[in-house]
C-alpha cells in the first residue's frame, strides 16, 4: 500500500509516517523504481503500536528499543522488565501528583480561610508565611513579625542601615 492509503488506515499524517521511517521506527517500507514508498499490512500494526505505547507515555527511543525489526522475534523478558518499569514510574507519578493534589487543596483551604479583618495582600503574607513555616519549621510567626512577602528587602536594609549607625 502506498502512504496515503497507511496514512488513512492507522489515522496519522504522511509526514508522521516519514518521521517514523527517518528515526529508523518503521523500517518495512520499499521504493518502487518511481521512487514512491511502499508498505506492507503490518506496518498498520506496528504504527499502531508505535501510537499505543507513546500515549502510555513511552518515548521513543524506549519504542525504538523495545520493537523487533520484524514483529516476529520479541525479546519477551526485556518488553516485561520494560513494561513493569513503565508502570512503576506511572506509580511514582500518581503519588507526586496526589501528594501535590493534598498540598494545593490545603493551600486553597487555607486562602479560603482568611480572616474577615484582614484584607488580601495580608492573607496572601499569612498564607506564605505559614507555608514557609511548614517547609522550613521556623516557628509560627505573625505577618508584622517575618514580613516573609512584600517589604522583606527594605527590612532587611532598614536593619543593616541602624546596625551599621
Amino acid at each position: 500500500m502506498n502512504i496515503g492509503e497507511l496514512a488513512k488506515r492507522t489515522g496519522l499524517t504522511q509526514s508522521r509516517i516519514r518521521f517514523y521511517e527517518s528515526i529508523g521506527l518503521l523500517k518495512m517500507v520499499e521504493r518502487r523504481p518511481n521512487g514512491y514508498r511502499t508498505y506492507p499490512r503490518e506496518a498498520i500494526v506496528l504504527l499502531e503500536l508505535i501510537t499505543t505505547a507513546q500515549q502510555a507515555g513511552f518515548s521513543l527511543d524506549e519504542i525504538r528499543s523495545l520493537v523487533p525489526h520484524d514483529l516476529e522475534t520479541w525479546q519477551h523478558d526485556t518488553l516485561l522488565e520494560t513494561l513493569k518499569r513503565k508502570v512503576a514510574d506511572i506509580e511514582a507519578l500518581q503519588a507526586r501528583l496526589a501528594k501535590s493534589r493534598k498540598q494545593l487543596i490545603a493551600l486553597i483551604k487555607d486562602i479560603e480561610g482568611k480572616p474577615a479583618d484582614i484584607d488580601c495582600a495580608e492573607n496572601a503574607r499569612r498564607v506564605l508565611s505559614r507555608m514557609l513555616v511548614g517547609r522550613t519549621n521556623l516557628p509560627d510567626m505573625e505577618a508584622e513579625d517575618g514580613n516573609f512577602v512584600g517589604n522583606t528587602g527594605r527590612k532587611r536594609a532598614d536593619r543593616r542601615k541602624s546596625a551599621t549607625s
